[in-house]
């Protein structure tokens, strides 16, 4: 009996031995190091690359199944085969600075059948960004100057404002030139400083745009010839715009709580799919929610596929209406979102949006 006991506590200690064996036989991936700092590089300067090592300090095989990044900006290549224990592999990181100046911090995400399934590694620096050239800083070109841009926009002004914004100019030519605008509406005003560019000289162009001279509402665009040396430059155009809201701050707070409320009961109106030339209509019904009379000041749809009309522009308090929609699929393909933009009187929600979406299919011939 005592002899039998004796080997019966042999045998478990065996195999608690080969099970402890089991239960730790696994790979592991150990690195290097897990942080490479590029420190600053240029912009201009390409392609920059860092080879992460690392090694199976286990006893099973290693295999990594995935090396993914932060960004597009960042590409791995690493061992695709079965790293043996004892044995070493790499992961090889480029970073392509251009178009990313600053400071950048990328991971890399290495995903293994190791006993640590998942391991991050990260790559940072500073990118110094390139010198800009003049096409850089003046992208416009008019003849013998460049602009910075040909549109100057004012953004979102109130109806009792008078805003100003500006674009720089430089003469790119090796003569002098003469800068003038002479046609445009009352309500915005160029100035050009200086009227006359030398060679290589820079300036601006400044507009004031009042809203209080506009009889209009919502998005304002216009557009202007630039004239050099008295003669007009058709090649490009001047745009200016601003965007008009009507000004309730001076609304008091019992004022405001009488107003007109336009209340939408369905912004959207999904179409689903329908095949290219159908022509869809749709009817959205709104409410004067307020105490005054609600006024649809303007109504803008985002293209001539679109059209939209009101039952009516004054809408007394309590009272419905209604914006027919129609959208023309002709010529049009894919996925649609068509909206429509509605200006009104309600300080709460001046301007509201109306949107046909759908499928435009079509037909095989």
């Amino acid at each position: 009996m005592k002899r039998f006991a004796i080997t019966l506590i042999a045998a478990l200690l065996v195999c608690g031995i080969e099970s402890s064996q089991a239960q730790f036989s696994e790979a592991t991936i150990t690195f290097d190091n897990m942080n490479h700092n590029f420190g600053n590089i240029k912009e201009e300067g390409g392609v920059v690359e860092h080879t992460f090592e690392f090694k199976n300090t286990g006893t099973e095989p290693l295999l990594l199944t995935n090396v993914r990044t932060s960004c597009g900006c960042t590409v791995p290549e690493w061992s695709k085969e079965p790293i043996a224990p004892g044995k070493s592999g790499s992961i090889k990181v480029s970073f392509n600075p251009l178009r990313r100046p600053g400071a950048f911090r990328k991971s890399i995400t290495v995903q293994s059948n190791a006993k640590q399934k998942t391991v991050v590694l990260y790559i940072v620096g500073l990118v110094e960004p390139k010198p800009k050239t003049i096409a850089d800083e003046y992208p416009i070109e008019l003849g013998p100057i460049r602009l910075s841009t040909n549109h100057l926009s004012v953004g979102r002004i109130k109806n009792t404002e008078k805003k100003s914004t500006s674009i720089k100019v430089i003469n790119s030519s090796d003569r002098s030139v003469t800068l003038s605008i002479p046609d445009y509406p009352e309500y915005i005003t160029f100035h050009v400083q200086p009227e006359t560019l030398l060679p290589n000289q820079k300036g601006t162009i400044s507009m004031d745009f009042d809203a209080r001279m506009v009889n209009d509402w919502g998005f304002i665009n216009s557009r202007f010839y630039l004239h050099l040396n008295g003669e007009k430059y058709t090649g490009n155009l001047l745009a200016a715009s601003g965007s008009i809201e009507e000004d309730f701050s001076g609304l008091t707070p019992e004022q405001k709580e009488n107003a007109a409320r336009m209340s939408i009961g369905e912004e959207t109106f999904n179409f689903g799919n329908i095949e290219q030339g159908e022509v869809i209509e749709h009817d959205f019904h709104f409410k004067n929610e307020g105490k005054e009379t609600l006024l649809i000041r303007k109504m803008r749809t985002t293209c001539g596929c679109t059209a939209s009309s009101p039952s009516s522009t004054e809408i007394a308090p309590g009272d419905e209406g209604i914006i027919h929609v129609t959208f023309n699929s002709r010529a049009k393909r894919g996925k649609q979102l068509q909206t429509v933009t509605v200006i009104t009187n309600d300080p709460v929600k001046p301007t509201q949006y109306l949107r046909m979406a759908g499928t435009v299919e079509v037909p095989e011939k």
